[in-house]
């Protein structure tokens, strides 16, 4: 396969696939060309890290009660996503950084500290050694029909009875954040069933998947 660069910025670049000889397919992806997805072998491709994490946190109090209004709920962000224009109701993600990398193969590290972090800039808050940490899928493909971009699915379930300190003051770069929901059991169920969030705004896929997964009790 011949691999030609079409155009890079710091986020996003685009490359010519030709797989033969005037057959083309055009790639948007985050990687440098040495690591596009495209051009790994069947064993690298089963070893490789994604691009980024996507969270599902669930906030579970001791008073596990629906009559008591202190039932398990899904947090989530509402998020400014400029290709569509509008802030949609989003799980807290970000990109895995080379310095939450590891050199022994071990490709759960790096996902775990992404999260983390990624939870604590987006809400405020910390995992503790109360809460639960546990990856639900190391690696997913967004749109593998343009381009290679992927994330794994971590859950981070937080056993405690209060979010008190609870901010959006981490964003970082071109990040822009309006507010959390904290979604019941219910009130997922809904937005799962009518396909759009309670403004009406429709929302990713992986917004998709952790409404879902909380919903079916994946979590417990």
């Amino acid at each position: 396969m011949k691999i030609k660069s079409l155009f890079e910025s710091k986020f996003i670049k685009v490359f010519d696939l030709q797989y033969q000889e005037g057959r083309h397919y055009y790639n948007a992806t985050r990687r440098d060309e040495e690591e596009l997805v495209a051009a790994k072998s069947t064993e690298e491709f089963k070893k490789m890290l994604p691009d980024a994490v996507s969270c599902v946190v669930i906030w579970n109090p001791s008073d596990d009660d629906e009559k008591s209004g202190h039932e398990p709920c899904l947090l989530m962000n509402r998020e400014f996503r400029y290709p569509t224009g509008q802030y949609l109701l989003s799980v807290p993600a970000g990109l895995i950084d080379p310095e939450d990398c590891t050199v022994d193969n071990d490709n759960t590290a790096p996902l775990i500290k992404t999260a983390m972090r990624e939870l604590h800039e987006e809400t405020g808050l910390k995992v503790t050694e109360e809460d639960e940490v546990s990856i639900i899928n190391p690696c997913l493909f967004s749109t593998p029909g343009m381009t290679d971009e992927s994330n794994a699915l971590v859950k981070i379930v937080l056993n405690r009875d209060s979010l008190n300190g609870m901010s959006q003051e981490g964003a970082v770069g071109g990040e822009l954040f309006d507010g959390f929901d904290l979604l019941t059991k219910t009130q997922a169920k809904k937005i799962l069933e009518d396909g759009v969030d309670e403004h009406g705004i429709y929302y990713s896929v992986y917004t998709w998947a952790a409404l879902t997964y909380f919903v079916a009790d994946l979590w417990r």
